[in-house]
């Protein structure tokens, strides 16, 4: 017997899923959870945690679809870099090893100061990463078995909207720098846009998908009755101020503290020095620019001041010739109706809905037959029939701007500027060397330095062998420079550092000027501060020991004496019940009631809670709940995804030819 499955809509097609392993799996796994405390926990968890669930989500099934793209797969031999193989492709090392390396650039700016590469060098983060290329993989083969696409307008506008800065104040598009871009990360641009198109079809995918997760009510609703519970809660408080004065507090009691505690009164190590910093800032100064090296360098680079041509156009596709010539007839009958014809008749789907417009062409964005009808055609001529491999093509120019130059007044502050930072570049180099060699050389002082390349001498104090993050990127706050400051020679001499490169085009030397050892404050000067952290914890021991007797007290009675007037308590309003209270009265279990619960509340004293009711509000919050079954849904859907690639990796019949245990090293070439 076949499994029963439903059908999925992405984009022009559908994608049939399996529906043991989807929405009915989930709906039957949140349904056998095995008390109202565990669905609360995780109610609690998935609501208080929206952004961590985020982060895992996107971690599990996203990364597979941003690490590579599609382009430079080959199709023939069985080279030794070659790892595994999807659907008949070989999946090669240095793509495995890429992904790798833009995973790890990926966790390092989302972690910042925290992220440390050691964490990532395990088997089973490089497994991982494996494992999402060969469902990227898998996903690609199954699109190129399927024929999906989008249309050359939309890669277009996504390549507009990838490189936001490479669109001039005129409207046109940096070509050049685009492929500048491209080269530097190892693409051309048929590579970028294959990728391009290959991320917009999984993008229709994926939004296809989220669009299909549907809960069944009864989950969504068990879930929300959670979330939306009332509880009615009594309070007894037990407050350190009760407490706090009849706690005494003796000399032998603060000296055991301070002997225990010993790493809360200690003086870090200090250091002030003198410093000298060599950069761009300090040899700009130094660097001027005459016109006649502005004409010369204007003359020699007319080409890069000037607007290139610009061309915005529009066409219509029709994959029947009949039909598109009966189309071309009416468009040259009524030239003006080319953007309503378009919307009409146009089977791009990309580019109908606007009436046919393309956008500015970007040359090597269109396939060939189409870009050289638009370099062409003039402003409002119509093309004869245009063929590709998607159809034939009427294509008209919306818009003409002829390539210009720009005037020398223009860019002569441009000008001056470029050659000012080449000309620092070079005397940095220069300078650089003679740094380098006074501060080591005449080692007792940072001075001959200073005078001899015009340089000015500052001074830092309250510095430590470690970065402090207070100071963020102060250049006397680099790990390298430190550590040359506080070695032997600089410390105990009061030698000049070397000169350490702590950015690019950087360099400081430095010199101790005052030492302070690690020390440790004095018992008399803190005495005071300790009687009062001794006097609090007694004072918490106190009421918390009160509380505990009071609560085992109404456990065995069940009586409300000593407890305030009932308070009516949701996860929206804890009605003034402090944090860490509040979350063990949601938490406890009310099975029973009344139910009790103590809590140590901190810098207050101790509560008892006493929870009398437990129902669901007189009115429900529609909108929230609507919400939350569409978080629900989201996470089916994200589900639901998973196993849709699971399936496809089965289709691809993916061959590991070297497991990642295996690979120590790169192959030989």
């Amino acid at each position: 017997m076949r499994p029963r499955s439903h059908s999925v809509p992405v984009g022009f097609f559908y994608i049939h899923l399996p529906c043991e392993q989807l929405t009915c799996k989930i709906a039957r796994a949140v349904l056998s959870l095995h008390s109202r405390k565990t669905i609360a926990d995780m109610f609690d968890f998935v609501r208080t945690h929206q952004k961590l669930m985020q982060i895992i989500l996107a971690l599990l099934i996203v990364p597979s679809f941003v690490l590579v793209g599609v382009s430079g797969v080959t199709l023939f031999g069985e080279d030794p870099n070659t790892i595994a193989k999807v659907a008949g492709y070989p999946l090669t090392q240095q793509e495995w090893e890429n992904a790798q390396r833009r995973q790890l650039d990926t966790m390092r700016q989302q972690m910042g100061a925290q992220f440390d590469q050691k964490l990532f060098d395990t088997p089973e983060f490089k497994q991982n990463v494996l494992d999402q290329l060969l469902a990227q993989r898998a996903l690609t083969a199954e699109i190129r078995k399927a024929h999906m696409t989008v249309s050359d307008g939309t890669v277009q506008r996504a390549v507009w909207n990838d490189f936001p800065t490479l669109v001039k104040a005129d409207g046109t598009f940096d070509t050049e720098q685009y492929r500048s871009i491209l080269a530097q990360q190892g693409m051309n641009v048929d590579m970028h846009q294959n990728q391009l198109r290959n991320d917009l079809v999984i993008n229709q995918i994926l939004g296809g998908l989220e669009q299909s997760g549907i809960t069944p009510r009864t989950v969504a609703k068990a879930i929300s009755d959670f979330g939306a519970q009332e509880r009615e809660v009594q309070e007894l408080a037990f407050p350190l101020t009760k407490y706090i004065a009849d706690v005494k507090v003796t000399d032998d009691m603060v000296k055991a503290f301070y002997d225990k505690n010993a790493k809360l009164f200690e003086i870090p190590e200090s250091a002030k020095i003198e410093y000298v910093l060599l950069n761009a800032d300090s040899v700009a100064p130094q660097v001027s620019v005459t016109d006649e090296e502005v004409n010369g360098y204007y003359a020699a680079n007319k080409a890069r001041f000037g607007t290139e041509e610009l061309r915005r156009s529009s066409h219509i596709l029709i994959k029947d010739r009949a039909k598109a010539e009966a189309a071309l007839a009416e468009v040259r009958k009524t030239p003006a109706d080319f953007a309503k014809i378009a919307k009409a008749k146009s089977e791009d789907p990309g580019s109908a809905e606007l009436g046919g417009d393309l956008d500015v062409l970007v040359k090597g964005t269109f396939v060939k037959p189409v870009e050289e009808a638009i370099l062409k055609l003039k402003q409002g001529e119509i093309s004869d029939l245009v063929k590709s491999e998607f159809g034939y093509h009427i294509i008209t120019v919306t818009e003409l701007k002829p390539a210009q130059i720009k005037p020398l007044e223009e860019v002569k502050g441009e000008i001056v500027a470029d050659l000012k930072k080449q000309k620092a570049g070079k005397l940095f180099s220069e300078m650089s060397e003679q740094f380098t060699d006074i501060v080591y050389s005449q080692y007792e002082s940072l001075k001959p330095a200073a005078d001899k390349l015009k340089l000015k001498i500052e001074t830092a104090e309250g510095l430590g062998r470690q970065p402090n993050p207070m100071l963020g990127a102060a250049p006397f706050n680099n790990a390298k420079f430190l550590t040359a400051l506080f070695a032997d020679d600089a410390l105990k001499n009061k030698r000049n550092t070397e000169a350490v490169e702590v950015a690019p085009q950087t360099l400081i030397a430095g010199r101790v000027v005052e030492f302070k050892p690690a020390s440790k404050k004095p018992l008399a000067e803190v005495e005071a501060a300790i009687k009062q952290q001794v006097a609090m914890e007694e004072a918490v021991k106190a009421a918390k020991k009160a509380g505990e007797e009071k609560l085992a007290a109404a456990k065995k009675s069940g009586d409300a004496e000593g407890f305030s007037e009932a308070k009516t308590v949701s996860r929206a309003k804890s009605q003034g019940i402090p944090p860490a209270a509040f979350a063990a009265v949601m938490k406890a279990d009310a099975a029973k009631l009344p139910a009790y619960v103590g809590v140590e509340i901190p810098g207050a004293g101790y509560g008892v809670y006493r929870i009398s009711k437990v129902g669901q509000p007189a009115e429900q919050d529609a909108a929230r709940r609507e919400q939350e079954s569409q978080r629900i849904g989201q996470l089916v859907a994200q589900s639901e995804f998973s196993s849709y690639l699971e399936v496809l990796k089965q289709k691809a019949k993916i061959k590991i030819l070297r497991p990642v245990g295996t690979i120590t090293k790169p192959a030989a070439e």
